[in-house]
């Protein structure tokens, strides 16, 4: 095994708890802001840009949304995925120590991507690969193919961890050991299990 690769998003980060705040931002009910946030994420981890995002967010709540308020809701949402979560960090510490080389393989927008970058956490994989950079997005084949190629790699040598049962099958169906993400205390002994065969 040469590779271990993370999703991002409820993997190594907490939930983002922005939300409340962004809706309060486009006064707008927060279950309603919520529902239109979620509908057109798919758009935008495709590589949507952050302006078409966050009008087609508001079209659904009937707000309007120009320029200078998108990169508001903009940097109000990359600050609330950017939290990670205390045990997966300990994960990822312990690994890149132990020498596992790491890759993050995530759903998200390209200006998630670019502040994910400067991030501290983000020095401890040899590889992001962001979906909006590449305009294909999990559980498109596709984006598994341009994973490998990123590695230069072949599937059997990577294992994959997801919460996302749907992504979990189409990585095992292009040929990595992938397993669904519960934790990282779920993960430890799978992680050994898998690195030392």
């Amino acid at each position: 095994m040469r590779w271990v690769v993370f999703d991002y998003g409820e993997v190594i980060s907490r939930r983002t708890a922005a939300l409340p705040g962004i809706a309060a931002m486009l006064d707008a009910d927060p279950e309603e802001f919520e529902a239109a946030y979620f509908a057109e994420r798919k758009a935008y981890d495709w590589g949507c840009p952050d302006l078409d995002y966050w009008r087609a967010v508001a079209a659904r709540l009937d707000r309007q949304v120009d320029a200078a308020l998108s990169d508001r809701l903009t940097s109000a949402d990359v600050a609330g995925w950017l939290e990670t979560a205390p045990g997966s960090r300990q994960l990822l510490d312990d690994l890149h120590e132990q020498g596992v080389a790491l890759a993050l393989l995530s759903n998200a927008p390209s200006s998630f991507g670019r502040a994910a970058e400067r991030a501290d956490w983000a020095r401890l994989f040899e590889h992001l690969v962001f979906s909006g950079d590449l305009k294909l997005a999990k559980p498109d084949a596709r984006i598994y193919r341009a994973l490998l190629d990123t590695l230069d790699a072949r599937p059997a040598d990577c294992l994959f961890f997801d919460d996302r049962q749907e992504n979990i099958d189409a990585a095992r169906e292009a040929g990595l050991n992938a397993d669904l993400w519960t934790g990282p205390e779920a993960a430890r002994p799978l992680l050994h299990s898998h690195l030392t065969r």
